[in-house]
């Protein structure tokens, strides 16, 4: 194929509208969410190669943060520079804030509502189905030699049966990786290129384009992390001037600024430091509730993490004597500083993933992280799959739970044979869900 043929680049309000889509239809997790973004950004529109995509991935990998936000940001970045990053970032996020918002105040005027948690239980199976296509998808990609697939069953492997955590797990891949790009490099000579050129000019963004934003300097860092200060101490003013007891909110912007530098590894690695630090030390709300807005954040689409928004406005609702605005408050502001980080992370570091791009020495490290993201992906489906499959908990086949099985391979139809549009498929798995809650309501 000539180059020439390249496809142009998207304008702003094309992927404007995509990130926009992204956000409402994000549901089921990281991996769902990496799956939605390759179908469209990969194998749809074309706009970045699949090499590409997995060399920014198994970088967003390595930052603290949910990495599939991040990936947004990077690819958002490399489309319409920093306004695409900015668009594509806020726009993954601002969805789920404003469900869980709704949903919060659902839960504390009326309770736990069991019809909304059915609703939304009917999207479990299709996200596993989602999560499937992704696992297959990504490893045909990503597993090109032994070392890849050793890497991948070791990492399953430690997830699964022994627990371990998986910035431990990338922290070996990398070692690995140095030292077998020094011993045996030629475990990587035939990975340096995961497209051949043919099908690199197929892309928009692909292993030869570049950005006028790829130089690294200590000017422009210095101008980005002042930003980021300046943009994470405006809300103080707020806290200071316009507002009561000046002390928590200084301690909740504080809180969850660390939150986001230490997540690494996925949401579930800092989740437990959440509730440990928020219920046991802050007593910010219970454990029961803390429980609650973990099941209300599942139900959401967008990052889990986005559960650290109903922290905030239990925060607030409660520390305020039962204030609905102090909790909205609390919420609007817990997910500010959580995920404001995440865009310093990608615009400083985006430059950087650009200048490793073609380097085999990183190239092969970067193969083994990817590696270890297909035993985590597969890792996370059993997870996930055991709850939806095994509701009760007991591993037996009695425990089955025909129904949700049944839509889960009526989901992989849909997507597979008759490619389905996802947006569709969530549509119809909450209608999928609210109609199974009423003929077991009727059956009572």
């Amino acid at each position: 194929m000539n180059s020439s043929a390249t496809p142009q680049r998207p304008s702003f309000r094309e992927a404007f509208g995509f990130w926009s889509r992204l956000g409402w239809i994000s549901f089921g997790g990281t991996a769902a969410h990496i799956a939605i973004m390759h179908g469209y950004l990969v194998e749809k529109k074309k706009w970045i190669s699949n090499g590409r995509f997995l060399h920014a991935l198994s970088h967003c990998m390595i930052l603290p943060g949910p990495e599939a936000q991040q990936l947004a940001i990077y690819i958002g970045w490399k489309l319409h520079g920093k306004k695409g990053g900015l668009a594509a970032g806020t726009l993954f996020v601002l969805p789920s804030m404003f469900v869980l918002l709704a949903l919060s105040l659902i839960y504390v005027l009326f309770g736990n509502l069991p019809w909304i948690a059915a609703m939304f239980n009917g999207l479990k199976p299709a996200v596993i189905a989602l999560v499937l296509l992704a696992l297959l998808k990504i490893a045909g990609r990503a597993l090109r030699g032994p070392v890849h697939y050793v890497v991948a069953a070791a990492a399953f492997i430690g997830m699964f049966f022994f627990n371990v955590s998986l910035p431990l797990i990338m922290l070996g891949a990398v070692v690995l990786g140095v030292l077998l790009g020094h011993l045996r490099p030629s475990l990587f000579h035939h990975q340096n290129s995961l497209e051949t050129d043919e099908d690199e000019h197929e892309y928009f963004i692909n292993k030869y384009s570049k950005s006028s934003e790829t130089e690294f300097n200590s000017k422009s860092l210095v101008k980005l992390v002042g930003t980021a200060l300046l943009l994470w101490l405006a809300p103080f003013a707020l806290f200071y001037f316009f507002v009561d007891d000046f002390h928590f909110w200084k301690g909740l912007a504080f809180f969850f600024t660390k939150t986001a530098f230490v997540t690494i590894g996925g949401s579930y690695t800092v989740i437990p430091y959440v509730a440990q630090i928020s219920v046991v030390k802050l007593h910010w709300l219970s454990k029961l509730q803390m429980m609650d807005g973990f099941a209300l954040a599942e139900t959401t689409p967008g990052p889990l993490i986005i559960v650290v928004a109903f922290v905030g406005f239990m925060a607030g609702y409660n520390h305020f004597h039962g204030s609905l605005w102090m909790g909205t408050l609390g919420l609007l502001a817990t997910t500010f500083y959580t995920f404001l980080p995440c865009f310093l992370f990608v615009f400083a570091g985006a430059p950087i993933v650009e200048r490793t791009q073609g380097k085999p020495a990183v190239e092969g490290v970067l193969s083994l992280i990817t590696a270890v993201v297909v035993g985590a992906i597969l890792d996370l489906t059993l997870f996930l799959g055991k709850g939806v499959v095994f509701p009760s908990g007991t591993m037996a086949v009695r425990s089955i739970d025909i129904v949700s099985v049944a839509w889960i391979i009526t989901s992989l139809l849909l997507l597979k044979k008759f490619r389905m549009n996802v947006v569709y498929l969530i549509l119809l798995s909450v209608a999928f869900g609210a109609g199974r809650y009423l003929i077991m309501l009727h059956m009572r």
